[in-house]
């Protein structure tokens, strides 16, 4: 290919990558698209985005691993994309092993060896680095100043993309952690570990609606609404709620308006999320077979999304300990509800957590590392 026809090609690639990227809003799905969209451009076997984490002075990316992937951190200064985040400046390295600044922390991660290295910072509108784009291993050839220049180019088209999606999950987070705090005032009078029960609501309806087949945006919306299930129980006497011995039938059914009042503190509003979490309030207390409350609503009568926080709620109070009972093991816990299946419990959802059994496990082993770390 001459190089007017490559000039040519690139001017065309450079199109589709300004189109493609311009409405993506989910930072892990851009961080994902640019780093292939790049790749691809500059003819180059990887690709890696590393954004700044200010707070942290690091800098951070994920890598694949098996069939998995690793968020890899940085010090800012350290290593190729540390350098040139920190500086400010393009490095191009034909040998990457005879360049004082690499570090091989993530080739001995990942089994691969680097070779050539090209790497930008991408810049914000005030000219502060907020990341990295790094391409390796040229597949023919070395980088040139060419290949630098378009690379530039597109850190410049990619970076506005970086920044919105950026500001975007910081929202995101804000809005997640903001339904924390209002759910953790309804389940903070019961809960001996509220955050760990609201995590695992959130985290589990997520994994078992993506599961399902769920859009994504309704996944997100009830990874966010779920923990919002039982808001209602702010309006339930301390009398009936925290009361250590059996419920007396008229406590038990005072108890059973909760899912009504969560409804009506959450009814017109005006988000879909919300509208969500008001629907799940109401009905997360529904039975497959039609004996639950607050409606005796049976099968499909009650909304999917209630069906699904019904299972996980239930998981999450069997498997943690409480005062009153140990912790069920997952194998008793997984039995039981299947037995449950098409009583208390829709056996499509029930079939879908089934396959879930490794993100739990994966999710549990996360939270005792994290618990192991604190305790150090």
């Amino acid at each position: 290919m001459g190089r007017r026809q490559d000039l040519e090609r690139r001017q065309t690639l450079l199109a589709r990558f300004g189109r493609r990227i311009s409405s993506e809003t989910r930072l892990d799905s851009l961080l994902t698209l640019l780093a292939e969209e790049v790749r691809h451009i500059l003819g180059a076997d990887r690709c890696s985005v590393f954004l700044v984490d200010t707070a942290r002075g690091e800098l951070w990316t994920k890598v694949a691993l098996g069939v998995g992937e690793k968020v890899l951190r940085v010090p800012l200064g350290q290593g190729i994309s540390g350098f040139v985040a920190k500086t400010g400046s393009a490095v191009n390295v034909r040998d990457a092993y005879r360049d004082i600044r690499f570090s091989e922390d993530v080739d001995k991660l990942t089994g691969y060896r680097t070779k050539s290295i090209l790497a930008v910072p991408l810049k914000d509108r005030d000219g502060k680095a907020i990341g990295v784009f790094e391409v390796i291993n040229k597949i023919k050839g070395f980088f040139n100043e060419e290949d630098e220049g378009f690379l530039r180019l597109l850190a410049t088209i990619a970076a506005a993309s970086v920044e919105n999606a950026m500001l975007y999950d910081t929202l995101r987070r804000s809005h997640l952690e903001t339904i924390y705090r209002l759910a953790m005032v309804a389940e903070y009078r019961d809960q001996t570990d509220t955050a760990k029960h609201l995590r695992h609501i959130s985290k589990y309806s997520a994994i078992v609606a993506a599961q399902i087949g769920m859009p994504y945006q309704t996944v997100e919306d009830l990874r966010y609404a779920s923990p919002l299930h039982d808001i209602g129980k702010v309006a339930i006497p301390d009398a009936i709620l925290l009361k250590p011995g059996k419920l007396t039938p008229e406590e038990y059914e005072e108890m059973k308006k909760h899912p009504l009042y969560g409804a009506r503190m959450l009814e017109n509003a005006e988000t879909p999320l919300l509208q969500l979490a008001c629907r799940i309030s109401l009905a997360h207390h529904e039975h497959f077979d039609g004996t639950g409350y607050p409606s005796g609503l049976k099968g499909d009568q009650i909304p999917l999304e209630a069906r699904i926080v019904s299972v996980v709620d239930v998981f999450d109070a069997l498997t943690t300990k409480r005062v009153y009972k140990g912790a069920w093991s997952l194998e008793e816990t997984f039995q039981y509800m299947a037995n449950q299946a098409g009583r208390l419990f829709d056996p499509m959802v029930i079939d879908c957590f089934n396959k879930c059994l490794p993100q739990v496990k994966e999710i549990l082993a996360e939270e005792q590392d994290t618990k192991t770390e604190e305790q150090k």
